[in-house]
């Protein structure tokens, strides 16, 4: 299925590129979230008038996401969970709960855009990252501190 992109879509391409994706990606996530439209000589006109302007509204997302990663950077997460002998967590912190977290602070941000090599199952200070937009990739740290028993 020949697609034109109207955003940057990560993995895939850019705003005005055009791309073979197969049909049931095309069909059922790019084009009923307006990520692309159909390649045909029509669309492609369309597209054309619009470039500067969908250049535009995603160099204003990317800005956006550049500056919300800045203040992002700042915020200092601690959690307290029980522990089996002081080091090691019973569980573990995954990105459901560091979702909640950031949203306490203020930041609306959706489980599927934390990115965690691992889940967090030991004390002390950890890292993990925040992505707000396929370009632009926010590193936070969180503190782990043992329940007091």
């Amino acid at each position: 299925m020949e697609l034109i992109l109207l955003e940057r879509v990560e993995g895939l391409g850019n705003v005005g590129d055009e791309v073979n994706v197969r049909a049931g990606y095309g069909r059922n996530f790019l084009l009923p979230q307006s990520k692309a439209i159909v390649a045909n000589s029509g669309n492609r006109k369309v597209f054309e008038r619009r470039r500067s302007v969908l250049e535009e509204q995603q160099r204003s997302v990317l800005e956006t996401a550049q500056t919300e990663a800045k203040k992002m950077a700042s915020v200092e997460l601690t959690v307290v969970r029980a522990t089996s002998d002081g080091k090691h967590l019973y569980g573990s912190v995954g990105a459901a709960e560091l979702a909640v977290l950031l949203k306490a602070e203020g930041y609306d941000v959706a489980r599927r855009d934390i990115l965690q090599d691992t889940p967090i199952k030991e004390i002390g200070e950890q890292v993990f990252r925040v992505r707000l937009h396929p370009d632009v990739v926010a590193d936070l740290k969180i503190t782990v501190e043992a329940e007091a028993s």
